[in-house]
């Protein structure tokens, strides 16, 4: 899953969504020891985060999803899917927050920047970029998820096919909404209960 998802399934904890915001940026194991002196909440969303992507990776709705965007972007297609997922997230906000989605963004950046002592160096030039140009709220369009793989795109080489993903995207939109619908309310059920397990 992509950021809106992976911040949408932390609950309401600021640690806990702080581990799971930066997961992707935190590497090698999550052991005693090397947790030992930070804040017990943010270990938690770092743990959320690996759980929330296995639990992804495995499913079967988004395996049958990944096989379709697969014809289009071959390896790629895991990180196209999380992006397509965050569209229908976005776009469908009022059906998983009481909140709208724009107060709701900027209610999540106002969290970040108070945080940002917990986000390693390196991810704070995209975490700023993410604040500047909105990135929670344009998920919620095509045209701002269009941008998004441009942007994409533009970070490496082996990316540089992810530019056309909309077109895909566009063709099978139906298909992929129906999977997203299959597998959201679960990964939401057991997300909160690894964190109610967690103590989070």
């Amino acid at each position: 899953m992509n950021f809106l998802a992976h911040i949408l399934l932390s609950g309401k904890e600021e640690g806990v969504i702080m581990g799971n915001y930066v997961g992707d940026f935190i590497k090698g194991r999550l052991t005693d020891e090397k947790t030992a002196t930070w804040n017990k909440n943010y270990v938690i969303g770092l743990r959320l985060h690996r759980f929330i992507d296995f639990f992804t990776d495995t499913h079967p709705q988004v395996h049958e999803a990944k096989d379709i965007a697969s014809k289009a972007q071959g390896r790629l297609a895991g990180i196209v899917m999380d992006i397509y997922f965050d569209y229908f997230l976005a776009k469908n906000f009022n059906d998983y927050h009481p909140e709208p989605l724009f107060a709701y963004a900027h209610g999540i950046y106002a969290l970040i920047e108070r945080n940002e002592h917990l986000i390693p160096e390196d991810m704070i030039p995209m975490v700023r970029s993410m604040i500047r140009q909105d990135w929670l709220t344009t998920y919620a369009t095509m045209e701002g998820i269009d941008i998004t793989f441009q942007r994409l795109s533009r970070r490496a080489p082996f990316l540089a096919p992810i530019r056309n993903a909309i077109s895909d995207l566009r063709e099978n939109e139906a298909f992929y909404y129906e999977k997203f619908l299959l597998f959201f309310p679960e990964l939401q059920k057991s997300a909160d209960q690894f964190i109610h397990e967690n103590g989070g």
